[in-house]
């Protein structure tokens, strides 16, 4: 690991000045992770330090917190030169020579903040936890130790209302570091590769250069919108379906778009899971869709086979013989199928258990052209059939069970 001092960036420096928060938004390897773990290492290793200081490291989930911030090849562990802080799996924390503590948080229980106190806190991909507002609510209050308390949010651009009003507050410095700028990092070829495929799209600026891309005009979708129309508990739910939008083909660029969601007491829809999988096999991706029938106790899977025709529904009785398949097939375009469901929405008759940052991803970058990026869109193709089934067929009285 070469010495940190002889390779950052500019923007990988904490800003000067009396800043609360530092943004550090960047797009895919551009070395956002290093500067999180190199900040978190040099205030717990400070020796103007004085006290043993407490540190807050808050995550996607807690398999994020380890497997990147700590244990990842620019984690906490792999890049402390000295002072290496011993990692105790057990009681979720990091602890140096010095007293020093830092404990692992996920954004999935944000109630899992509330008690905690500390001085400093490195939130990892606040663009993708999935109670962002929460989480974020409940760390605030906790970060009342020491003469300054500060933040520091690496993350790949999105634009949550979360994120757009950190970059709005007074007390906050953002910076922008793009995926060219560590290119001495990368393997040889990925940045002409991901130029040649990405280049001037919607998801190169956002993956490539660390920008935060707005919704789309044209899209039938907007973050405001489903954000306001989440939630924490789904409750007791009448009739869930798994809907399953299988890939053309096998490859690293394949998606099987897998969404969960069912129908609540009010008869709203409730989206309550993606379980969308990508670059998998059709015995991969039906493994997948088994899984979360199973997991959610769905009445049935409903999968498009305009594709595949009967062997969508072989593959999935090969995994289980005994999962109830509904198949459809697709008679008009993307667009004039998904109009119906976005209107449901803007009628609040569908929440979300939950965000599903992949899935929203698309719906808010979804116009009369299909997604910016000319790539299918089929974490959203899912999500149309599955609340096509639930709210715009026919049913029969459903079942009720708690979940």
């Amino acid at each position: 690991m070469r010495d940190w001092f002889c390779v950052l960036c500019e923007e990988q420096k904490p800003p000067d000045g009396d800043w609360r928060t530092w943004v550090l938004m960047g797009g895919r390897g551009s070395g956002k992770t290093r500067a999180g773990a190199e900040w978190v290492q040099a205030i717990a290793t400070a020796k103007t330090a004085g006290p043993a200081r407490r540190i807050a490291l808050v995550a996607e989930t807690l398999g994020d917190a380890r497997e990147v911030m700590i244990d990842g090849i620019s984690g906490i562990c792999r890049i402390a030169r000295e002072n290496r802080p011993d990692f105790e799996v057990s009681r979720r924390r990091l602890v140096w020579p010095n007293g020093t503590i830092a404990q692992i948080f996920s954004s999935e229980d944000p109630e899992s903040l509330r008690g905690p106190q500390f001085d400093f806190a490195w939130c990892d991909e606040l663009g993708k936890w999935k109670h962002p507002q929460e989480t974020f609510d409940m760390l605030q209050f906790a970060l009342r130790l020491g003469d300054h308390p500060q933040m520091l949010v690496t993350t790949t651009p999105r634009p949550l209302p979360l994120l757009k009003a950190l970059i709005a507050d007074p007390a906050t410095k953002t910076r922008r570091i793009r995926t060219s700028d560590n290119a001495q990092n990368l393997a040889p070829g990925f940045l002409d590769a991901m130029a040649r495929r990405y280049g001037g799209t919607r998801l190169g600026r956002q993956e490539l250069d660390g920008e935060m891309i707005v919704d789309r005009q044209d899209a039938l979708w907007s973050r405001a919108l489903i954000e306001a129309l989440k939630l924490r508990d789904a409750g007791s739910l009448s009739r869930i379906v798994v809907a399953v939008d299988p890939p053309a083909g096998a490859g690293a660029q394949s998606c099987c778009g897998i969404v969960v969601a069912g129908l609540d007491r009010q008869g709203r829809g409730v989206v309550l899971a993606d379980c969308s999988v990508d670059s998998a096999s059709p015995a991969g991706w039906a493994q997948a869709v088994v899984r979360a029938y199973r997991r959610f106790d769905a009445d049935r899977v409903v999968a498009e086979i305009n594709q595949g025709g009967d062997m969508v529904t072989a593959v999935l009785r090969g995994i289980d013989a005994q999962v109830p398949v509904k198949t459809v097939r697709a008679s008009r375009g993307k667009w004039l199928r998904a109009e119906p469901v976005a209107a449901l929405y803007e009628q609040s008759r569908v929440v979300h258990a939950g965000s599903f940052p992949a899935l929203e991803d698309q719906m808010c970058d979804f116009g009369p052209d299909g997604l910016s990026s000319g790539r299918s869109p089929d974490r959203l193709d899912a999500l149309v059939w599955a609340l096509t089934a639930l709210m715009l067929e026919g049913h029969g009285e459903p079942r009720v069970r708690g979940i």
